[in-house]
């Protein structure tokens, strides 16, 4: 088989399918991608460059549809040099970032899977979770205007697919039938308890190996769409009540989703500016190797989870995998899969007392919480195992390649 992938990142999303198309010697796995970094061994890959950048001038409303053309430009490009050697995939799967707006016009006749992430909308989820009031109408037009290439993802692509029910939810209900909700797949056999897990990271000169309280915070960026800020307003509150204990905050200095401040300070900057606490507990780790991150999660008595009622993380899941106390905000999509005290606990986002509050409940009482860490991984077994999902991804595919649209209408992949 022949399988194109395209994202603008790499591997991205589709580091497990990868691995599974790598694994069978007959197979062609070609990545088209922006990002030069990195590779993987059976996957040829074709590294893009956009033909110029959104000029400083270009309409408000257009700066990211126009980024999103220049990828799926630069990504339809690199397709037709494959196509004048004579590739021809037999599926396309892609993130519905761009990169995936022009391919029907360069391979008309292969299928095409599109990674759905996120749609989005004014009210009810992500932009005006923080805000009070109407939005200002030039904000709901953007909004407006920033879907148009997921629209044409949604209506020139064979099939879609969708990691979880809550962000399956913001598409149009007249796409959702086109939509499969298959989240990725966490990978449990790597992600799992070690109970003599102990904290050390040399390269930070920190050594947590005797400490037994460590609260832990990740995310990919350090911003409030994943609660950074609320999170930090806790600190003094945990650091008061847990003497002995010592928080482990992961995550880069930068916004990946999200406004940045209009200073150009960071929002950690800014939140080490607005609050005062004991700096010899609080330690950030900045981007660290996977290896490390998973001694993060191994070692953690209490793990948090703040987001915006947005695209879930994969850490959350990693987490819960990984035998966490996952104290996570009492939002969409965390509450589709953890229900209060059964596999997690969960808190006002905007309530920095009760995240300290929430955490002094689970030290204080560490037997009582045994079954729900238990729990929390049985969850991702159950609904998240990659051993589970990967199938059924490629059972989608397959489904996809046979042509078999018409009987994929009503079929369920869940």
């Amino acid at each position: 088989m022949r399988i194109l992938f395209l994202h603008r990142n790499f591997p991205a999303q589709f580091k497990h399918l990868i691995n599974y198309f790598t694994q069978n010697p007959d197979n062609q796995v070609v990545f088209i991608t922006g990002r030069k970094e990195d590779s993987l061994p059976g996957v040829t890959k074709l590294a893009y460059n956009l033909s110029r950048k959104v000029p400083d001038n270009a309409h408000r409303y257009l700066r990211f549809f126009e980024e999103s053309i220049l990828h799926g430009q630069a990504s339809a490009q690199a397709a037709l040099s494959l196509k004048n050697q004579g590739f021809i995939p037999d599926i396309i799967i892609g993130h519905s970032w761009g990169n995936t707006l022009f391919i029907k016009d360069v391979f008309p006749d292969t299928p095409v899977l599109c990674y759905l992430e996120w749609f989005y909308r004014a009210y009810g989820s992500d932009v005006d979770f923080e805000k009070q009031g109407p939005l200002p109408v030039n904000l709901e037009a953007l909004l407006r205007v920033k879907n148009s290439h997921i629209l044409i993802d949604l209506y020139s692509c064979d099939h879609g697919i969708s990691p979880t029910k809550w962000q399956h939810s913001q598409f149009p209900p007249e796409y959702h039938d086109k939509i499969s909700i298959i989240h990725d797949g966490i990978n449990t056999d790597h992600l799992k308890p070690d109970p003599e897990a102990k904290l050390v990271i040399p390269h930070l000169n920190l050594d947590l190996s005797e400490v037994k309280e460590i609260i832990t915070y990740v995310s990919r960026g350090l911003e409030p769409y994943r609660g950074f800020h609320k999170f930090m307003e806790a600190v003094p509150h945990i650091l008061e009540r847990r003497p002995n204990a010592h928080i482990v905050i992961v995550g880069e200095d930068r916004v990946y989703y999200g406004s940045s401040l209009p200073n150009n300070k960071t929002y950690k900057q800014e939140m080490l500016e607005k609050i005062s606490f004991d700096t010899s507990r609080v330690h950030f780790t900045g981007r660290i190797s996977y290896d490390i991150y998973l001694k993060v999660l191994q070692a953690s008595s209490a793990h948090i989870y703040l987001t915006y009622p947005f695209v879930l993380s994969w850490s959350m899941l990693e987490a819960m995998s990984a035998g966490c106390l996952v104290i996570g905000s009492n939002t969409p999509p965390v509450t589709e899969v953890i229900k209060d005290g059964e596999n997690g606990l969960l808190v006002d986002f905007f309530s920095p007392q009760e995240i300290a509050e929430r955490i002094d409940e689970v030290l204080n009482h560490p037997d009582q919480m045994k079954e729900i860490r238990i729990k929390a991984r049985e969850t991702i077994l159950e609904q998240y195992d990659l051993k589970k999902l990967l199938p059924k991804q490629i059972e989608l595919i397959n489904d996809l390649t046979e042509n078999s649209k018409l009987s994929m209408k009503n079929k369920s992949y869940t």
